[in-house]
């Protein structure tokens, strides 16, 4: 692993354990690498955590499921979305990743490095959602249709059940969810023949 990896591995495992701001000092040491060595790498703080994030969603959330034509494609875009659930992998910890990402970015607006953050957050999930369902459009599985609104639609129902997340667990509540991302899923293949019907 070279050094700018090192360090975007170290930050990454700072912000799953729920840091609550990636200082230089922190992560340098974290990473095995000097300061000036990171800010070699990531002149700002901004740039090292659009960096990890990145590499968040990147390692997190690869693509190769949604071109696996053996499995229905409804089946497969739940399942991405459902990733985005679970941005490190690990349901389990769920509910402290969000209850951290929730409260971390609930003072954006007061911090513009937190703000870009989150900015980061959400172009990364925006972009991956685009991108899946301009794959299963090619494949011919989703008809063309506002893959702007589409990917609203699916990031607003996964915007409300990461605050569900955040809260006390329900056991009743993965079942309720995988139930909500298929209902949602459904319109978003929908979508396109409700428009043109309205």
């Amino acid at each position: 692993m070279n050094t700018r990896d090192r360090i975007i591995a170290a930050a990454t495992e700072m912000m799953q354990e729920g840091a609550p701001r990636l200082s230089v000092r922190a992560v340098a040491a974290r990473a095995g690498v000097g300061a000036s060595t990171l800010r070699h790498h990531f002149p700002t703080q901004r740039d090292l955590i659009n960096a990890a994030l990145t590499a968040t969603y990147d390692a997190a959330m690869p693509d190769e499921r949604i071109r696996d034509t053996s499995i229905p494609p409804r089946e497969r875009l739940v399942e991405c979305v459902r990733r985005l659930l679970d941005p490190f992998g690990n349901p389990t910890q769920a509910r402290e990743v969000w209850t951290n990402l929730l409260g971390m970015f609930a003072d954006a607006e007061s911090d513009p490095k937190i703000r870009a953050g989150y900015a980061v957050l959400v172009d990364q999930a925006e972009r991956r959602v685009r991108a899946w369902l301009a794959i299963l459009e090619d494949e011919g599985v989703l008809p063309p249709g506002d893959n702007a609104r589409r990917t609203d639609l699916l990031l607003t129902v996964v915007d409300g059940l990461s605050i569900t997340r955040a809260l006390p667990p329900d056991e009743t509540r993965l079942e309720d969810e995988i139930a909500t991302l298929g209902f949602t899923v459904d319109a978003v293949f929908d979508l396109s023949f409700a428009v043109r019907a309205a």
